[in-house]
């Protein structure tokens, strides 16, 4: 069960250069046809029919709404926003999603550390607390904006909209969007994004795939990460790949290690070659 809690979600951007970092922030509620941010309850089944009770405060008679949809109606126009900014700049945006420990920071700080001079990069951060992520990317000289989601277990079209606002991103550059660390909850939810990757690690179970068949489904590449440590852990890259195949027969597969750089020149390649033009 995913929980939203009812305060405003905090942002941190960071700029090199260097420009003040700046904190601002975003606030969403629903009453009737007007949004606002409420505690709201997700129940993630295969469906993701997001189900909500919600008693309207401002009626004499209490009626029951379904928020659920609403929400994830307000979220896709949201999203809607997002990628026609993107279109108009010619931004591609890549949304990179996992599960906690995938390694999917330390696969971003390799690809921006080795790409930064040959296209221009803008990074959001999604996490539930800290600014552990986005400080390890300031460091590589990479405009970022932190997003803490407090209680909140994925990132919305309107929080990124947000971001992306304060960034500014030049024309065709990469816009890198790392969710929340969560297999479940962030496929529900469209940011705008051009490609879905979705990380996962040879420390993880081979079966990954069949237990989060919605992540899959809704990508349009699968890294497999950490493939240096296979001569000593269980995991079977061939059977991942067929499970995830029979998820999603179009998946694109890189393996990877972002610790030794194996691999990674594939994925550079892949991603290079989606920029606008080049820098």
């Amino acid at each position: 069960m995913c929980q939203n809690d009812n305060t405003g979600r905090n942002f941190r951007l960071f700029m090199p250069g260097n420009q003040q970092n700046e904190d601002f922030h975003t606030h969403i509620h629903n009453h009737g046809n007007d949004f606002h941010e409420h505690p709201h309850y997700h129940d993630h089944g295969n469906e993701h029919d997001h189900d909500h009770e919600h008693e309207n405060l401002h009626s004499s008679t209490s009626r029951v709404v379904n928020l659920g949809k609403n929400i994830l109606q307000f979220n896709d126009v949201g999203a809607a926003r997002n990628r026609g900014y993107f279109e108009a700049k010619e931004i591609t945006s890549v949304n990179l999603v996992s599960s906690p420990g995938s390694g999917k920071t330390s696969l971003l700080e390799k690809t921006l550390t080795d790409l930064k001079d040959k296209a221009d990069f803008y990074v959001i951060e999604g996490d539930q607390q800290t600014m552990n992520d986005s400080e390890r990317i300031n460091a590589i000289g990479i405009p970022v904006a932190q997003i803490n989601t407090g209680s909140l277990c994925h990132l919305e079209s309107n929080m990124v909209y947000e971001a992306v606002k304060n960034l500014n991103p030049k024309p065709n550059s990469l816009m890198m969007i790392e969710n929340v660390g969560n297999l479940v909850c962030p496929s529900a939810f469209d940011l705008g994004e051009d490609h879905r990757v979705v990380i996962i690690s040879t420390t993880e179970g081979d079966d990954k795939p069949i237990k989060y068949p919605d992540m899959f489904h809704s990508s349009d590449i699968c890294i497999i990460n950490k493939i240096d440590l296979l001569p000593y852990l269980n995991f079977n890259v061939e059977k991942a790949k067929d499970y995830a195949r029979k998820i999603n027969p179009n998946l694109i597969f890189f393996e990877v290690s972002a610790t030794t750089g194996e691999g990674m020149d594939k994925w550079y390649e892949w991603l290079l070659g989606k920029v606008k033009s080049g820098k």
